[in-house]
């Protein structure tokens, strides 16, 4: 077997570190012994943006909001729909994330972040969603492992009432907050409803070839 040999370390705020590691042509970025994400599983990544794009009837050129960039799966699939005078703005907590997006792993990157509809913001997405109000027609969220994180406590918020609440005052009307989870999770899925959106569960293959584990999106429809 191929050994995992580290690339790059990063601090979390509040505590913990997230390693980069490649074994041969994969990267994986690791919490403790947690693998939070893989270059091999890009499937529910991809299909949070082209389901969320799907929703929104049809417009090609939205400004959306895109919490946490992992490895630019949910990114790049976004570009590949938007028109030329779409908006995306990037929140990635970690500037390490960025970094290794433009060094060791520029070539699954292939320019994202230089495109020129992308801006990257080095904050949490929690107070990019709390200064806004009905300025996003969708708000993606890939934060942490989902509603029940392992990463950081402060990431909590963004999946309480108040949370949801302030996601919703971002978004315009007919907008979609889209979150993505590890797993099934019915007392947030009970949660945004009560938040008053109409809201979508759908289970996704973490894997583009429909094999591997199943993952779950939430689609947040404003009324």
């Amino acid at each position: 077997m191929t050994p995992r040999e580290l690339i790059g370390t990063a601090s979390i705020p509040g505590g913990g570190e997230l390693r980069l590691v490649r074994r041969g042509a994969d990267f994986m970025i690791l919490l403790d012994r947690n693998e939070l994400m893989s270059s091999r599983m890009s499937g529910s990544e991809e299909a949070l943006a082209t389901m969320t794009l799907d929703r929104l009837r049809g417009d090609h050129e939205p400004h959306i909001l895109i919490g946490g960039y992992g490895m630019g799966f949910t990114l790049r699939a976004a570009l590949r729909r938007l028109g030329p005078q779409a908006r995306v703005t990037v929140a990635e907590l970690i500037p390490e994330i960025i970094e290794w997006a433009r060094g060791p792993m520029q070539d699954m990157a292939n320019g994202c972040l230089d495109d020129p509809r992308v801006t990257v913001s080095l904050r949490d997405v929690a107070l990019t969603i709390g200064e806004a109000a009905d300025s996003y027609d969708a708000i993606l969220l890939d934060v942490d492992n989902g509603p029940d994180g392992l990463v950081r406590l402060d990431n909590d918020r963004l999946y309480t009432l108040a949370g949801l609440g302030a996601a919703k005052k971002a978004l315009r009307r007919g907008g979609v907050l889209a979150v993505w989870s590890a797993a099934p999770d019915a007392r947030f899925t009970r949660r945004l409803a009560t938040a008053g959106f109409a809201v979508e569960e759908i289970g996704v293959s973490a894997r583009s070839s429909g094999k591997g584990p199943r993952h779950v999106l939430w689609f947040a429809s404003k009324r």
